[in-house]
Protein backbone atom coordinates (compact mmCIF):
# COMPACT_ATOMS: atom_id res chain seq x y z
CA UNK A 1 0.00 0.00 0.00
CA UNK A 2 1.13 3.73 -1.07
CA UNK A 3 -0.33 5.09 2.01
CA UNK A 4 -1.59 4.68 5.59
CA UNK A 5 -5.26 4.23 6.13
CA UNK A 6 -6.64 6.82 8.55
CA UNK A 7 -7.50 5.43 11.77
CA UNK A 8 -8.44 7.25 15.00
CA UNK A 9 -5.13 6.96 16.34
CA UNK A 10 -3.06 8.63 13.77
CA UNK A 11 -5.81 10.66 11.83
CA UNK A 12 -4.77 14.28 11.81
CA UNK A 13 -7.54 16.42 12.96
CA UNK A 14 -5.99 20.03 13.56
CA UNK A 15 -5.74 21.70 10.63
CA UNK A 16 -6.42 18.36 8.93
CA UNK A 17 -5.51 20.03 5.18
CA UNK A 18 -1.88 19.51 6.40
CA UNK A 19 -2.43 16.07 6.95
CA UNK A 20 -0.01 13.44 5.03
CA UNK A 21 -0.90 9.87 4.84
CA UNK A 22 1.54 8.63 1.90
CA UNK A 23 4.33 6.64 2.76
CA UNK A 24 6.63 8.73 0.23
CA UNK A 25 6.31 11.52 2.10
CA UNK A 26 6.09 10.02 6.00
CA UNK A 27 9.36 8.14 4.82
CA UNK A 28 11.50 11.27 3.14
CA UNK A 29 10.91 13.22 6.87
CA UNK A 30 11.61 9.78 9.14
CA UNK A 31 15.01 9.65 6.64
CA UNK A 32 15.93 13.09 7.29
CA UNK A 33 15.45 13.67 10.72
CA UNK A 34 18.20 11.94 13.27
CA UNK A 35 16.40 12.56 16.78
CA UNK A 36 13.10 10.26 17.53
CA UNK A 37 10.74 10.64 20.77
CA UNK A 38 9.19 7.29 21.83
CA UNK A 39 6.43 7.94 24.23
CA UNK A 40 5.13 4.63 25.92
CA UNK A 41 3.64 3.36 29.73
CA UNK A 42 4.40 0.92 32.23
CA UNK A 43 1.67 0.81 34.46
CA UNK A 44 -0.16 4.25 34.91
CA UNK A 45 3.27 5.87 34.45
CA UNK A 46 3.96 8.03 30.94
CA UNK A 47 7.64 8.00 29.59
CA UNK A 48 8.85 10.17 26.47
CA UNK A 49 12.38 9.00 25.77
CA UNK A 50 14.60 11.22 23.36
CA UNK A 51 16.95 8.39 21.11
CA UNK A 52 18.60 8.23 18.13
CA UNK A 53 16.42 5.85 15.17
CA UNK A 54 17.10 4.78 11.79
CA UNK A 55 14.33 3.52 9.36
CA UNK A 56 14.50 0.02 7.34
CA UNK A 57 11.37 -0.72 5.41
CA UNK A 58 8.05 -0.08 7.63
CA UNK A 59 10.05 -0.18 10.79
CA UNK A 60 12.09 2.51 12.94
CA UNK A 61 14.85 1.08 14.90
CA UNK A 62 16.36 2.28 18.19
CA UNK A 63 19.03 1.01 20.33
CA UNK A 64 20.14 1.46 24.05
CA UNK A 65 21.59 -0.72 27.00
CA UNK A 66 20.23 -3.62 27.68
CA UNK A 67 19.05 -2.76 31.56
CA UNK A 68 17.21 0.86 30.23
CA UNK A 69 14.14 1.10 31.31
CA UNK A 70 12.12 0.73 27.42
CA UNK A 71 14.38 -2.28 27.23
CA UNK A 72 13.73 -3.71 30.09
CA UNK A 73 9.80 -3.11 30.05
CA UNK A 74 9.61 -5.00 26.07
CA UNK A 75 8.70 -7.99 27.21
CA UNK A 76 5.39 -6.88 28.51
CA UNK A 77 4.75 -5.88 24.61
CA UNK A 78 4.42 -2.26 24.70
CA UNK A 79 2.61 -0.02 22.58
CA UNK A 80 4.20 3.21 21.50
CA UNK A 81 3.99 6.36 19.65
CA UNK A 82 6.89 7.46 18.18
CA UNK A 83 6.97 11.38 17.08
CA UNK A 84 9.80 12.92 15.08
CA UNK A 85 9.57 16.36 13.90
CA UNK A 86 11.91 18.78 11.36
CA UNK A 87 11.73 22.76 12.08
CA UNK A 88 12.03 24.51 9.15
CA UNK A 89 11.19 28.48 10.14
CA UNK A 90 10.14 30.47 12.37
CA UNK A 91 6.88 31.71 11.00
CA UNK A 92 7.11 35.62 12.13
CA UNK A 93 3.71 37.25 11.79
CA UNK A 94 2.29 40.80 12.68
CA UNK A 95 0.56 39.44 15.13
CA UNK A 96 1.93 37.30 18.20
CA UNK A 97 -1.47 35.59 18.12
CA UNK A 98 -0.32 34.49 14.25
CA UNK A 99 3.33 33.22 14.81
CA UNK A 100 3.89 30.07 14.12
CA UNK A 101 6.34 27.88 12.35
CA UNK A 102 7.18 25.79 9.10
CA UNK A 103 7.94 21.96 10.37
CA UNK A 104 7.26 18.38 8.95
CA UNK A 105 6.29 16.20 11.49
CA UNK A 106 5.93 12.50 11.41
CA UNK A 107 3.49 10.36 14.42
CA UNK A 108 3.91 6.49 14.18
CA UNK A 109 1.79 3.81 16.49
CA UNK A 110 3.16 0.88 16.34
CA UNK A 111 4.50 -2.44 18.51
CA UNK A 112 7.92 -2.95 20.09
CA UNK A 113 9.85 -6.03 19.37
CA UNK A 114 13.12 -7.16 20.12
CA UNK A 115 15.64 -7.91 17.98
CA UNK A 116 17.71 -11.11 19.04
CA UNK A 117 18.63 -12.44 15.80
CA UNK A 118 22.62 -11.52 15.41
CA UNK A 119 22.29 -11.04 11.66
CA UNK A 120 19.30 -8.82 11.82
CA UNK A 121 20.23 -7.29 14.86
CA UNK A 122 24.02 -6.25 13.48
CA UNK A 123 22.23 -4.79 10.27
CA UNK A 124 20.04 -2.79 12.64
CA UNK A 125 23.05 -1.00 14.37
CA UNK A 126 25.36 -0.41 11.00
CA UNK A 127 21.59 0.97 9.52
CA UNK A 128 21.57 3.12 12.90
CA UNK A 129 25.19 4.61 12.84
CA UNK A 130 25.35 5.11 9.26
CA UNK A 131 21.93 7.17 9.55
CA UNK A 132 23.56 8.95 11.60
CA UNK A 133 26.97 9.74 9.79
CA UNK A 134 26.84 7.59 6.31
CA UNK A 135 29.60 5.49 5.80
CA UNK A 136 30.61 6.32 10.05
CA UNK A 137 30.29 2.65 10.32
CA UNK A 138 33.56 1.55 8.29
CA UNK A 139 35.46 3.91 9.58
CA UNK A 140 35.16 2.56 13.25
CA UNK A 141 36.58 -0.01 14.98
CA UNK A 142 34.15 -3.26 15.48
CA UNK A 143 31.92 -4.08 18.05
CA UNK A 144 33.19 -6.53 20.91
CA UNK A 145 30.88 -10.08 21.51
CA UNK A 146 30.62 -8.12 25.14
CA UNK A 147 29.67 -4.81 23.22
CA UNK A 148 26.63 -6.54 20.95
CA UNK A 149 25.46 -8.55 24.11
CA UNK A 150 24.90 -5.56 26.22
CA UNK A 151 23.12 -3.57 23.60
CA UNK A 152 19.70 -3.93 23.35
CA UNK A 153 18.06 -3.45 19.52
CA UNK A 154 14.32 -2.87 19.08
CA UNK A 155 12.35 -2.13 15.96
CA UNK A 156 8.95 -0.24 16.10
CA UNK A 157 7.03 -1.99 13.24
CA UNK A 158 4.48 1.21 11.93
CA UNK A 159 1.23 -0.13 12.31
CA UNK A 160 -0.35 3.43 11.32
CA UNK A 161 1.42 7.02 10.74
CA UNK A 162 1.08 10.47 9.85
CA UNK A 163 2.57 13.38 8.79
CA UNK A 164 1.94 17.28 9.54
CA UNK A 165 3.66 19.69 7.48
CA UNK A 166 3.28 23.36 7.58
CA UNK A 167 4.67 25.94 4.87
CA UNK A 168 4.62 29.79 3.60
CA UNK A 169 4.41 33.03 4.78
CA UNK A 170 2.58 34.13 7.87
CA UNK A 171 -1.33 34.26 7.56
CA UNK A 172 -2.58 37.92 9.02
CA UNK A 173 -5.63 39.32 9.84
CA UNK A 174 -6.67 41.58 6.49
CA UNK A 175 -6.79 44.08 8.75
CA UNK A 176 -2.99 44.27 10.11
CA UNK A 177 -1.29 43.69 6.51
CA UNK A 178 -0.90 47.25 6.33
CA UNK A 179 0.54 47.76 9.54
CA UNK A 180 4.47 49.03 9.99
CA UNK A 181 5.80 45.61 11.40
CA UNK A 182 8.32 43.45 10.13
CA UNK A 183 6.55 39.77 8.99
CA UNK A 184 7.82 36.91 7.32
CA UNK A 185 9.60 33.41 7.48
CA UNK A 186 13.31 33.12 9.51
CA UNK A 187 14.92 29.67 8.09
CA UNK A 188 16.17 27.09 10.62
CA UNK A 189 18.02 25.16 8.89
CA UNK A 190 20.31 22.06 10.12
CA UNK A 191 23.95 22.88 9.45
CA UNK A 192 26.91 20.89 11.02
CA UNK A 193 29.98 22.88 12.02
CA UNK A 194 33.82 22.83 11.90
CA UNK A 195 35.02 19.47 13.10
CA UNK A 196 36.12 19.76 16.90
CA UNK A 197 38.86 16.76 17.13
CA UNK A 198 39.20 14.97 20.34
CA UNK A 199 42.26 16.46 22.01
CA UNK A 200 43.52 12.42 22.18
CA UNK A 201 43.96 12.06 18.39
CA UNK A 202 47.51 11.70 17.18
CA UNK A 203 48.37 15.72 15.59
CA UNK A 204 47.99 15.76 12.34
CA UNK A 205 44.77 13.40 11.68
CA UNK A 206 42.31 14.84 9.06
CA UNK A 207 38.45 14.10 9.97
CA UNK A 208 37.52 11.09 7.69
CA UNK A 209 35.19 11.11 4.49
CA UNK A 210 32.10 10.60 6.25
CA UNK A 211 32.38 13.82 8.37
CA UNK A 212 33.86 15.54 4.65
CA UNK A 213 31.14 14.73 3.01
CA UNK A 214 28.27 15.66 5.85
CA UNK A 215 29.48 19.11 6.11
CA UNK A 216 29.97 19.92 2.46
CA UNK A 217 26.12 18.11 2.40
CA UNK A 218 25.14 20.85 4.53
CA UNK A 219 26.91 23.56 3.56
CA UNK A 220 25.08 23.24 0.06
CA UNK A 221 21.93 22.86 1.19
CA UNK A 222 21.94 26.27 3.85
CA UNK A 223 23.43 28.11 1.09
Amino acid sequence: MSEFSKTERNQVRRVAKRGKYDRETINAILDEGYLCHVGFSVGEQPFVIPTLYARIDDSIIIHGSSISRMLKNIEEGVRVCVTVTLVDGLVLARSAFHHSMNYRSVVVHGWLRRITEPEEKEAALIAVTDHILPGRWDEVRPMTDKEFKSTGVLAIDIEAASAKIRSGPPVDEDEDYALPVWAGVLPTPLTFGEPIPDAKLDAGMEPPASIEAAVIKFSISSA
